[in-house]
């Protein structure tokens, strides 16, 4: 806003003086420069022209929703700046909340940016990485500073944004800023370097599972008192001609047309990984577990041997022995059919509830044909459900005999 003045005659003095107008100058939709009065002030002659001008000042910040880094020292300046000031929200001339929407909002459609990328995960994880002191293992094995980078940058891309080589290269390059955090030159990332740095890390698979399992550990003060371990199974697309790993396998996703690998994995009950492996497709569930009790034994730091749990499909007799002649304790689903059993105390029993709220009964058995302890389990909802399932069956039975005696005495029905 700015002052206007016209030139009128003024009764008070018998003379022509100046007629001041507070005025705003405004764009309408044509684009043509319009004006408009926000207050007619009249004659202002007891106001020196400097006063005039610091006044308007004053107006133009509050208008602009602006704090004065001083306020007027002149009392009647600051007179005048309220005084004007109310008439013009009082006459509506100017309008408060659409002055804050157009002066302090910000219009998020039309925010523009370029070389956005994303940090906040890169960093959470870059921090990780240190708590694990991953530079100084991979320090000791003698690789350069920028092969290190490379690999940080490698390992914490996979965990933010799980893709292929490819894939992953062009996410750092268009939308992450780990390069900025593991200092990695972004201008060298290639799929075939990111390729190069896994088969790296994989080299040294044994020496860092053994690093990191010791490290977690120390972190969060662990023990390592139970072990997990299990089997499961994936498939390649390809028709994998030249692996030595992929084979035709059973498959746990029904691709019998796809060739298979193995993964075996060790965690403890925190979650943490004790060991890997990776065997072939046709490795089967029931194969001997020697290699684990080994990699248990290098990578668990308790001085006590962990109790290790296992399905049905890896405790056979074979792999249990092997376990009992390694001094380890096992949890495992029976595959024995034990029948003659009898309850170690009489009566004594142990209800638990679910976190699906169902009750199942324990009770502690004893067979002598097993050396073993055998735990009892008994679930009502289970035992239902089983039961449902078996009369579906009995009822199919029934009902495809019941097809095949009234074809018998149909003349085109089945008689073989």
């Amino acid at each position: 806003m700015y002052l206007k003045a016209s030139f009128r005659y003024n009764a008070d003095i018998s003379d022509i003086a100046a007629y001041y107008r507070l005025v705003e100058s405004y764009r309408n939709e044509l684009d043509r420069v319009c004006h408009k009065t926000l207050l007619n002030i009249g004659f202002w002659t007891d106001a020196t022209r400097a006063q005039k001008d610091i006044v308007v000042n004053h107006l133009n910040e509050r208008y602009k929703n602006k704090l004065a880094l001083f306020d007027p020292t002149d009392e009647q300046v600051l007179e005048w700046v309220n005084r004007f000031w109310n008439e013009m929200i009082a006459k509506k001339t100017i309008d408060r909340k659409t002055m804050e929407e157009k002066h302090r909002l910000v219009k998020a459609d039309t925010i523009k940016h370029k070389e956005a990328r994303e940090i906040g995960t890169e960093w959470i994880c870059a921090n990780t990485w240190n708590q694990l002191q991953l530079n100084e293992l991979f320090k000791t094995l003698g690789w350069s500073e920028e092969k290190i980078q490379l690999a940080m940058t490698q390992v914490i891309s996979r965990a933010v944004y799980p893709g292929a080589e490819q894939a992953t290269s062009k996410w750092i390059k268009d939308n992450s800023a780990i390069c900025d955090i593991t200092g990695y030159d972004i201008g060298k990332i290639t799929k075939d370097k990111l390729f190069q740095s896994a088969l790296d890390l994989y080299q040294h698979k044994a020496i860092i599972e053994k690093h990191l399992s010791t490290t977690t550990n120390e972190l969060f003060d662990l023990q390592d008192r139970i072990m997990l371990y299990d089997l499961t199974n994936t498939y390649f697309e390809g028709n994998k001609r030249n692996s030595q790993l992929a084979k035709y396998g059973r498959s746990k996703e029904k691709r019998s047309d796809a060739k298979l690998v193995v993964l075996a994995m060790v965690i403890n009950i925190e979650g943490f990984i004790k060991y890997s492996a990776i065997h072939e497709g046709n490795y089967a569930d029931t194969s001997d577990i020697k290699t684990l009790i080994d990699k248990l034994g290098s990578n668990t730091s308790t001085a006590a041997k962990p109790i290790v749990v296992m399905d049905a499909g890896i405790a056979t007799e074979n792999n249990l022995a092997i376990l009992t002649q390694q001094g380890y304790k096992y949890v495992v689903v029976s595959r024995a059919k034990i029948k003659d059993y009898q309850p170690v105390q009489q009566g004594k029993e142990t209800y638990l509830l679910t976190k699906s709220k169902k009750i199942i009964r324990l009770s502690l058995v004893k067979s002598e044909k097993y050396t073993d302890s055998f735990l009892k389990v008994e679930s009502p909802a289970k035992g239902m459900k089983e039961q449902g399932i078996k009369n579906r069956l009995e009822q199919g039975y029934e009902g495809q005999l019941e097809l095949i005696k009234q074809s018998l005495s149909k003349p085109r029905g089945t008689k073989k």
